[in-house]
């Protein structure tokens, strides 16, 4: 979750530029990592005074936002500061991710840190919208008691969702039936009935692949790579694209539709109403069929993977065939937006040892550029599985980062 630290210039007034000060502060914490923030340290980073950032540090001790612990060096002559961290208890982000074949909820704290974790294999398709949303809120409810028992307090929820997202409904979603869902509304109404008596959550909504992306920007291993084209891979195939470390969205935020790229026209028939779209050739269905893969969901992707490994002739080559139609797809996409890398998640990152090569071949041969290799490292896993509800959850905590002072105890207000 990196973030540009900018103060705020002379004219903004003084309630304003110690709001923004604030989360300066708390950020540069967070970003400097475990135990290795010292005032001084946070002092150069953000171009504060010394004084002033010790003032903020300060505020956010006594809020609760920081703690302090052992003694580090600042890096700079002088007496080693007291080191700061972001605190473990207090304001945290709950995560809500709907798919296919399974909800999973995560809630995380200040630091982005994965703190509670309940998923559930089910069948959503052919269930009523309202139905699985209410499942949703059941294993959430489970999920905030776990959480308060770490004294941890989501202050809201982001709903990850598979299609076409916009507006707090799902506009469409073909592998799940859903047609113009006012799913954060349903979901809010569910989560409430579960926890009477509670404060209400503010609920957001966002395409699942968009916080999957997200999730491997914040807490992944891409290093300094802050442009790049996400996929991943389950039922459907779902891809979202962040630029200059800001997620891409589109001018009526349905960016990233990947997956129903056609690859043939007169190719299988597709839920979304086309045909031969990619996920017809890539998806998790289209994979378990061509591998001649009996079931679905996780233990049919387990079973696949176990055919891959062990050699399986059918199972390579449907794998490798998955490999060069994303490969086509990709280098299509690759041209028109440049990225420095294509990330591949959720079931690809898996199989990523037999997909690669047919996929960076594909690549090589037709991005126009020049600047695709084999091997160069351009096209890689995913380093965090695709994990859309930590992205989720990470997202609602960046409100809290931007505005300490609106989710701080009354001292600090």
């Amino acid at each position: 979750m990196k973030s540009n630290l900018t103060p705020l210039g002379p004219k903004a007034d003084k309630d304003t530029v110690r709001r923004s000060n604030l989360s300066l502060v708390l950020r540069a914490v967070r970003d400097e990592g475990e135990g290795e923030a010292t005032r001084a340290g946070v002092a150069a980073r953000v171009g504060l005074t010394r004084a002033a950032v010790s003032s903020l540090v300060e505020q956010l001790l006594e809020t609760g936002f920081l703690t302090e612990s052992g003694k580090t060096f600042s890096g700079q002559a002088g007496r080693p500061g007291t080191a700061l961290k972001t605190a473990r208890t207090g304001p945290a982000g709950l995560g809500v991710e709907v798919n296919i074949d399974y909800v999973s909820v995560c809630v995380v704290d200040l630091a982005g840190t994965g703190r509670v974790r309940l998923t559930e294999h089910l069948d959503n398709r052919g269930t009523p919208p309202a139905e699985v949303l209410a499942r949703a809120a059941r294993i959430a409810a489970r999920t905030l008691d776990s959480a308060r028992e770490q004294e941890l307090y989501p202050v809201g929820v982001a709903l990850a969702l598979p299609g076409l997202v916009s507006g707090g409904a799902v506009r469409q979603a073909p592998n799940l039936g859903w047609n113009q869902v006012p799913a954060e509304e349903l979901f809010a109404a569910a989560l409430t009935s579960e926890h009477p008596g509670h404060q209400e959550l503010p609920v957001r909504s966002e395409n699942e692949a968009n916080l999957a992306a997200l999730a491997e920007l914040w807490f992944g291993g891409l290093e300094r790579i802050r442009s790049f084209l996400y996929l991943t891979g389950e039922i459907g195939v779902g891809g979202a694209l962040v630029i200059d470390g800001e997620l891409l969205r589109g001018a009526h935020g349905f960016a990233g539709e990947i997956g129903h790229v056609v690859v043939d026209p007169s190719g299988p028939q597709c839920r979304c109403g086309s045909r031969g779209c990619l996920e017809q050739y890539a998806g998790q269905a289209a994979l378990l069929r061509a591998a001649g893969v009996d079931g679905g969901g996780g233990l049919g992707v387990a079973e696949l993977e176990k055919r891959v490994r062990a050699g399986d002739e059918r199972a390579v080559g449907a794998v490798a065939e998955a490999g060069r139609m994303l490969g086509r797809v990709l280098s299509g996409a690759v041209n028109l937006l440049d990225p420095d890398a294509v990330v591949l998640g959720g079931i690809y990152r898996n199989l990523m040892p037999w997909l690669a090569a047919p996929a960076d071949e594909e690549l090589t041969g037709r991005v126009v550029s020049g600047l695709w290799a084999p091997g160069a490292g351009r096209l890689r896993a995913s380093s965090v599985a695709g994990d859309a509800a930590r992205g989720a959850a990470a997202l609602v905590m960046t409100d809290v980062l931007a505005d300490p002072v609106a989710y701080a105890r009354p001292a600090m207000a």
